[in-house]
């Protein structure tokens, strides 16, 4: 099995920036796609970003051009950059480790982290 582990979440004011780590206790880079995905109170868990083993990203468009997902393979860690902050980017932000069909798709993945809360304030 695979261990996630989110950690950087905080509270920040609007156009500020945090930066998530998710610790991965296997990192089997032939294979598994790393995403990310947030899910405010009352709203569905989103696929916010994600990158396969080959390197390639994907964003959703609410987040294209402010987030950036990247990856430490020797240090077995993926990371979310989060710049240009805005309220509606305020969501309990969990890491994601699987073989998606569909990279945005929560069910597509195999295994989960506890989730970090950011909170971001206007």
């Amino acid at each position: 099995d695979v261990a996630l582990v989110e950690s950087g979440g905080g509270s920040v004011q609007a156009g500020g920036t945090l930066k998530l780590s998710c610790a991965v206790s296997r990192f089997t880079r032939g294979s598994l796609c790393m995403g990310w995905f947030r899910q405010a109170p009352g709203k569905e868990r989103e696929g916010i970003a994600a990158i396969d083993s080959d390197g390639s990203t994907a964003y959703a468009d609410s987040v294209k051009g402010r987030f950036t997902i990247s990856q430490d393979t020797a240090r077995n860690t993926l990371y979310l950059q989060m710049d240009s902050l805005k309220p509606e980017d305020t969501a309990m932000y969990y890491c994601a480790a699987g073989w998606p069909r569909d990279w945005a798709r929560p069910n597509d993945y195999n295994y989960w982290g506890q989730g970090t809360q950011v909170t971001v304030s206007s």
